[in-house]
């Protein structure tokens, strides 16, 4: 009449009560079998568990500690019960925290009509033969004037260094992070993927966009600065020292923007034609990337 299983109807008969303790599941047994057949109880799996996690197994999570509760004493059980049994020993290892992963923007054309629309950046590595080690230079170029804007030179260049290094460069041109239309373009290095250069760019309102594998062309601009720099500096001197390098870098990025003229500008220096572009005394020109 009730189009009720006979085998259901018993088995809540049997189990009155139990839902509520249980979960509806299948009651816990309290108890595992060891590879000889023998029951060995929850209280003495719980003290083998302390045992080991005081001995060669401090730091190891339920299932290795289920692996060693097989090993050391020939128990069947499973991870499952492992884990609870853990849990009611309040000795669970906190789960790790998933990072975010940014979404990668790939780079696309655009239209430059002014400063501060798209910059490009990556990262040249220098020689130092007195020390027989490299050195990192890291470059934000404007495309549009082909200003240096900033530049990290170290030891070792992280996505930290990128990210600092991009909001001094923001801080070079005044821009507000909260009416910044900037684009900032890179390869896929480990610096520009990494979350402290993304979040960087993200808190500082810039948008960034990374290359496809394999396109350098994309990168074009800063690529040719890369190329003047190794045949104007990098490649004429042998660097005794770090600092030697260092100020050799400088000077040389004060000469590119001050001093050196861009054919691509009129043949002006950068740093003039920035400054002329901004007050309005020399025509801007239109630069399609």
């Amino acid at each position: 009449m009730l189009d009720l299983n006979p085998s259901t109807y018993y088995h809540r008969m049997a189990n009155e009560g139990l839902e509520r303790i249980y979960g509806g599941g299948r009651p816990i047994p309290g108890y595992s079998f060891d590879t000889n057949g023998d029951k060995i109880f929850d209280g003495q799996i719980e003290e083998y568990i302390m045992e080991l996690i005081e001995g060669e197994a401090f730091g190891y999570g339920y299932y290795k500690l289920h692996i060693m509760l097989e090993r050391r004493y020939n128990l069947v059980i499973s991870p499952k019960k492992v884990y609870r049994l853990c849990g009611k020993l309040d000795i669970l290892k906190p789960q790790r925290q998933r990072k975010i992963k940014h979404p990668r923007r790939i780079a696309r054309n655009h239209e430059l009509t002014a400063s501060n629309q798209l910059w490009e950046v990556d990262i040249k590595y220098g020689y130092i033969v007195g020390d027989d080690r490299f050195f990192y230079i890291l470059s934000y170029l404007d495309i549009f004037d082909r200003n240096i804007i900033d530049y990290h030179i170290g030891l070792n260049c992280t996505g930290h260094d990128a990210a600092f290094t991009l909001k001094t460069a923001l801080e070079c041109r005044n821009i507000d992070p909260n009416e910044s239309n900037l684009i900032v373009r890179s390869d896929n290095g480990p610096q520009f993927i990494s979350h402290a250069f993304e979040e960087a760019c993200i808190e500082l309102g810039v948008e960034h966009e990374r290359i496809p594998p394999k396109t350098p062309n994309m990168n074009a601009h800063i690529e040719a600065f890369h190329r003047i720099l190794e045949d104007d500096c990098l490649s004429i001197n042998e660097f005794e020292t770090y600092a030697e390098a260092y100020m050799a870098v400088v000077d040389f990025m004060d000469f590119y923007c001050n001093i050196r003229i861009h054919s691509s500008i009129n043949y002006i220096p950068p740093a003039e034609y920035y400054q002329g572009v901004l007050e309005g005394n020399i025509a801007s020109l239109v630069v399609r990337v």
